[in-house]
């Protein structure tokens, strides 16, 4: 069984990420660092039919100094839903701190750690050339973790994620309830793409290990 190093794991994604590894047959252990100790029953998965529970540790670290060995740390695979908004972030410089500096600290960390797989969620239109700012802070990310040579990457890029967050995002909620209501009318690369979904097709790459880079588009994820 493998040890699966997981960043992001209170977030929407990466708690979907953290439960189906806890109760996957593939994954012994589970390292995920945070901020904050995650909830009791984040802890725990009985969802398992064979009931399989993976080993679960938490280190509570400083991601603003995160810590250049990490012993312990090392694993066999490596997910990243690391992420916040602008409106949560308060500033461009804040939120360029989140989902491009801290992004590629934890995959340099990563690979300095010898993990040979990594994957990402980043977003649909991903491309630092982009005008938008959202969209040039996603693709400046996905190239500098590519920049660090992986055996294997998968970078997956999902549309809008649908499921319940913890935080208020009303413009998102909205545009989530808008592209719902005209799914038959909505290209299938931009349609709302359940959180559960995007962890699976994270998880799923990461622990398979494929050689090479590989792109996930929106419509692509499983």
């Amino acid at each position: 069984m493998k040890t699966l190093l997981l960043f992001g794991a209170t977030g929407l994604v990466g708690g979907h990420v953290l439960r189906l590894a806890l109760r996957d047959a593939r994954v012994g252990r589970v390292i995920a660092p945070v901020r904050r100790p995650l909830p009791a029953e984040a802890m725990t998965d009985t969802g398992a039919a064979d009931g399989h529970q993976a080993a679960l540790e938490t280190p509570v670290v400083d991601f603003d100094a995160l810590p250049g060995a990490a012993d312990g740390w090392q694993a066999d695979a490596a997910v990243c839903a690391l992420g916040t908004t602008l409106r949560r972030a308060g500033s461009q410089a804040a939120f360029r701190a989140v989902d491009v500096d801290l992004v590629v600290r934890t995959a340099a960390l990563a690979r300095r750690l010898g993990v040979p797989a990594f994957a990402l969620n980043s977003s649909l239109g991903a491309d630092a050339e982009a005008r938008g700012f959202y969209l040039r802070c996603k693709g400046e990310a996905e190239d500098a973790v590519r920049a660090l040579g992986f055996p294997s990457l998968t970078l997956v890029r999902p549309s809008l994620i649908g499921g319940e967050r913890d935080e208020s995002r009303p413009l998102e909620r909205l545009g989530i309830l808008a592209a719902t209501a005209l799914r038959p009318l909505v290209p299938a690369r931009y349609r709302v793409v359940p959180a559960e979904r995007i962890a699976h097709c994270l998880l799923d790459a990461a622990l398979a290990a494929r050689p090479g880079v590989h792109v996930v588009e929106s419509d692509a994820i499983g």
